[in-house]
């Protein structure tokens, strides 16, 4: 069976996409598919890897993050489509790539990836807590017709969870179907604790006392991972206690979250970690984890963490949300400076031993990386199957017809 997915955020210079395109090529080897990767690049370029190959489409740049680019013309897609006449088609994008791929005339079933909700990034990042989630969904109203009508042109809405397809089912897009992500659990572990690493990381934080609680938060460093809001709650919480908060991650963002921390003791902003490694020990040394972003789709990170024993402060909305349970997390309203830091107490004042143990055994409820291709492949067998099917019947049966005629004409 062959996949080509039509990617228009996947970029050489990292992030949660890239990881998760490798993870996908590996699981398509292992499976038996066939699958490859159309992405916008500076230039034409293929690329032969483990799983498929992946194929750079010269477009122009993503202005806002010039570490990306956009598709703009169909054409050269469609030629490669033409090419590799894949079974299977994935729309990554709810832009121009979506509709790429949506346009394609040739015979292959078709799934619209969700891994973005633009409501949740852009107008409830930026109006909330002014406005309630529910209000902003109603004002964003011709957005929601607009994705419903992109859908219509596919056979299958695919996400990463069982909240989210119930989320779009409600807005009437087609056919929400969900595949869990999962994390590396031979990877991340409570395992990987270590004191000289947490002593390390209280010390990059500026912070002496080894008893201080050390909070740890991994996001992209844009609006969305509403990492101001966590500088805020963190820094009036520390004016009563000394602690320490280590911010990993990079991103367009990243000159003013730099510049937000320098005015605040207790914080280092660690930048991007890209050994996975090094990644696993520093979150699983630190004490909690805590997390600003409400607009993602599953919440990997906060995943990992869970599953390093971890416990959890997040936003009561999102992907993360959906990750937390009160034994071994608390929420507060997304947004809200002053509910994270409340939140931010009241996890310090409950047990940690119980909370991590709770986190333990919490983080059964997440698969691994290999649930999620085997349900995602599965389903695609089975979207594959069915269009075939509908192109079997649908088929005239022009053998059949002459020999008749020919017999009444006798």
């Amino acid at each position: 069976m062959k996949l080509v997915d039509i990617n228009e955020f996947y970029s050489d210079f990292g992030g949660g996409v890239k990881t998760y395109v490798r993870q996908k090529l590996d699981a398509s080897a292992a499976l038996g598919w066939e699958t490859t990767i159309i992405a916008p690049g500076p230039h034409d370029r293929r690329e032969t890897v483990s799983g498929g190959e992946i194929i750079w489409v010269r477009s122009p740049i993503l202005r806002p993050d010039p570490r990306y680019h956009v598709f703009w013309n169909s054409a050269p897609v469609h030629q490669l489509l033409d090419e590799i006449r894949p079974d299977v088609i994935e729309g990554s994008s709810a832009w121009r790539g979506g509709w790429i791929a949506s346009g394609w005339g040739g015979k292959a079933a078709k799934a619209l990836v969700v891994h973005q909700d633009p409501v949740a990034v852009y107008p409830q990042t930026f109006l909330s807590p002014l406005l309630s989630e529910h209000r902003v969904d109603q004002l964003c109203f011709w957005f929601w017709r607009y994705m419903r009508n992109l859908s219509k042109h596919y056979d299958a809405t695919m996400v990463s969870g069982e909240w989210l397809a119930a989320r779009l089912e409600r807005f009437g897009l087609r056919r929400p179907i969900a595949a869990p992500f999962g994390v590396d659990k031979s990877q991340f572990s409570p395992a990987n604790r270590r004191r000289e690493v947490r002593k390390d990381m209280l010390a990059d934080c500026g912070v002496t006392d080894e008893e201080a609680p050390l909070f740890i938060s991994i996001s992209r460093h844009h609006p969305e991972k509403r990492l101001g809001v966590v500088i805020d709650a963190f820094a009036k919480f520390t004016a009563t206690r000394p602690a320490g908060l280590y911010i990993i991650g990079d991103g367009p963002a990243r000159k003013l979250v730099e510049k937000k921390a320098r005015r605040h003791p207790g914080i280092f902003v660690a930048g991007q970690v890209s050994d996975r490694n090094d990644l696993s020990h520093r979150i699983a040394s630190a004490d909690y984890m805590v997390h600003g972003g409400a607009a993602e789709t599953f919440g990997l990170v906060v995943a990992e963490a869970l599953n390093s024993g971890l416990p959890l402060v997040t936003p009561h909305i999102g992907g993360a949300a959906d990750i937390s349970h009160p034994t071994y997390g608390e929420t507060y309203r997304a947004g809200d400076a002053g509910a994270l830091e409340a939140a931010l107490h009241r996890i310090v004042a409950r047990d940690r031993e119980e909370l991590t143990i709770a986190a333990r055994a919490g983080s059964r409820r997440i698969g691994t990386p290999n649930d999620h291709f085997e349900t995602l492949f599965s389903t695609y067998l089975s979207l594959a199957g069915q269009i075939g099917k509908r192109q079997r019947i649908a088929e005239p049966k022009f053998q059949e017809a002459p020999s008749r005629a020919v017999v009444n004409l006798r």
